[in-house]
């Protein structure tokens, strides 16, 4: 076995190396889903939030207030997420731990904690959980998957994405409860030129 590298090794360097043997004994199809996904999935946060919002436009304006924060809400994720990562520099594990990944390893410099998609897919999914329940239950197991499919193609501790996932529903959950606060906001403009942002009709 090797010889764990880092500290970051030594807190699940064991399971990484688990989670990428398995992928490694996987159909090739079913790798290149979850790479496809990985790398493409977070579109489908976009969407969703595009879906919650165009749902919102015929509900009150509280739940209107929630669904335009979403997308700012996602974006302070992302950066307080990679401020923490720029302060920490932890080298990928692919590249400490040298084991045959399903994606090719990013380079040197590209910093692996905590994960930025991980961070993304959790803020975008409090967001819609808090104003649209039913877009949340494909959200919340869309964000988790995201999250796992980082550790299996081999980019990610599984630390990386659960303090990422923190990071982004930490964020994010304050940032959209807040957001209701601007629904008498919503109000003034149903009677101004920007009627057809907030309302259905």
């Amino acid at each position: 076995m090797m010889p764990l590298a880092s500290p970051a090794t030594s807190l699940d360097g064991d399971l990484y190396t688990w989670i990428t043997g398995v992928a490694q004994h996987t159909p090739a199809v079913l790798d290149s889903a979850v790479r496809v996904w990985s790398d493409f999935g977070l579109g489908l946060f976009a969407l969703l939030m595009l879906a919650a919002w165009w749902r919102s436009r015929a509900g009150d304006p509280v739940r209107i207030a929630t669904a335009l924060c979403a997308p700012p809400a996602v974006v302070a994720a992302y950066a307080v997420n990679d401020l923490l990562k720029t302060a920490v520099h932890e080298q990928r594990p692919c590249q400490t731990l040298h084991t045959v990944t399903v994606e090719a390893c990013p380079p040197l410099g590209d910093w692996s904690f905590p994960s930025n998609h991980a961070a993304i897919a959790a803020a975008a999914a409090v967001a819609i959980l808090l104003t649209d329940r039913r877009l949340a239950a494909l959200a919340v197991p869309a964000a988790l998957l995201m999250a796992a499919s980082r550790v299996w193609i081999g980019v990610h501790y599984p630390h990386d994405v659960l303090i990422g996932l923190a990071v982004g529903a930490a964020v994010s959950w304050p940032l959209t409860v807040g957001a209701r606060r601007c629904a008498p906001v919503v109000v003034r403009l149903r009677d101004s030129r920007l009627r057809p942002l907030v309302a259905a009709r």
